[in-house]
């Protein structure tokens, strides 16, 4: 019997009580955090609140499939072609570093160009960009605005924790699970901490090889989804750098990375998983994993990185001036649920107040070629 998929209806995605006063908080946090962040973190430069570090700005292209089911042919999908692409690299921690001290938690920011329809922010509809911002992991650590509010602060302030050894980590994870004291007992965030460790015992691993998702739900069309955006096999099979040891050298993951777009090109499979069923597949909360069997994820586009050089400190510098946000999206694609709906404004804040802080023009590429000069001849 056919899956029969959720229609999306907008009363899927509810606001929770005080959304709007919790985000202006996290708003100012973040943008504190970035001024502070030129002389704290390190860099002499500010810092993105979260995937501070970069491992390399990637030349790609992504091919939108023919022939797909109708369920899955929504969207910019509906139309098959080839569009010229960006891939962001990076590690999810809101700190710079050596890679041993910033965790497995990795990040594909993946920007499409020549995409028609104006998107979903409002200061810049027109710019012909679509934009992913998938991490490695198909779940994610925070349901609300109200517990982010502490969830941010601990993650922002994690070094002077951990730096204390066990009494330290202790007291971090006490004050995860009761909102840093804030929480009723009843409501303490026992699956938004379990989420947590889930993330914290990711193995590293070749960013090659690992698969990146949406985080939270998107629409699709008429339909509610996840992206994943995961390794081709035939390519996976062909890295030859896959043991990460961050213990091994400050740097691991970008000279690993180098090395492998170098010898050779490389794909990614971008894949929607359909909801069948909003209980077990549910919309706002993020620490829920969509099971497979339920609605396996099917293809609709190949991602392609041809073999290049990303070596030169210039590539990073190019890939500090760009801005990733899930919401430089179409409205077929619109990001749902409450902590997706933060990330609109939150992101854009944090851009704005970064690119300022670092002198740089915030303004959005219109082709990679504009980002990275024209690719060599082949």
């Amino acid at each position: 019997m056919a899956a029969q998929f959720v229609r999306y209806t907008p009363d899927v995605d509810t606001v929770e009580p005080h959304f709007d006063e919790n985000l202006q908080t996290v708003i100012e946090k973040t943008e504190r955090y970035i001024a502070d962040s030129v002389e704290a973190g390190g860099t002499g430069r500010a810092l993105r609140d979260a995937h501070a570090k970069g491992y390399g700005l990637v030349r790609g292209e992504v091919e939108i499939l023919a022939g797909l089911p109708p369920e899955y042919a929504q969207g910019i999908y509906a139309t098959p072609g080839t569009h010229d692409a960006l891939i962001r690299f990076s590690n999810g921690s809101p700190h710079a570093g050596a890679d041993a001290r910033l965790g497995a938690a990795t990040g594909l920011a993946l920007k499409i160009f020549g995409i028609a329809g104006p998107t979903l922010l409002e200061d810049e509809p027109d710019t012909g960009t679509f934009d992913y911002a998938n991490i490695n992991a198909p779940i994610f650590f925070c349901n609300t605005v109200e517990h982010y509010l502490f969830i941010q602060e601990l993650f922002l302030d994690a070094p002077s924790y951990f730096s204390q050894g066990r009494p330290g980590a202790h007291r971090f994870f006490t004050e995860f699970v009761t909102g840093k004291g804030t929480l009723d007992r009843d409501d303490w965030a026992w699956d938004e901490f379990l989420a947590f460790l889930r993330l914290s015992k990711l193995p590293p691993a070749n960013v090659l090889l690992s698969s990146y998702w949406t985080m939270g739900a998107v629409r699709h069309g008429g339909h509610i989804a996840k992206v994943r955006i995961t390794p081709d096999p035939s390519c996976a099979a062909a890295v030859v750098r896959r043991a990460i040891d961050p213990a091994s050298a400050a740097e691991v993951f970008r000279p690993a990375l180098e090395a492998e777009l170098q010898e050779r090109p490389y794909a990614f499979d971008i894949q929607v998983q359909l909801c069948t069923d909003l209980e077990r597949m549910p919309v706002q909360d993020t620490t829920v994993e969509w099971p497979e069997q339920l609605s396996p994820p099917v293809t609709v586009a190949r991602l392609r990185l041809p073999q290049q050089d990303i070596s030169s400190p210039e590539n990073l510098e190019k890939m500090d001036a760009l801005s990733f946000t899930p919401w430089r999206v179409t409205a077929e694609h619109a990001p749902l649920g409450n902590i997706m709906r933060a990330r609109k404004e939150v992101y854009r804040r944090s851009s704005i107040a970064r690119h300022k802080l670092n002198q740089q023009p915030r303004t959005e590429p219109r082709s990679v070629d504009d980002v990275l000069g024209p690719a060599p001849p082949s």
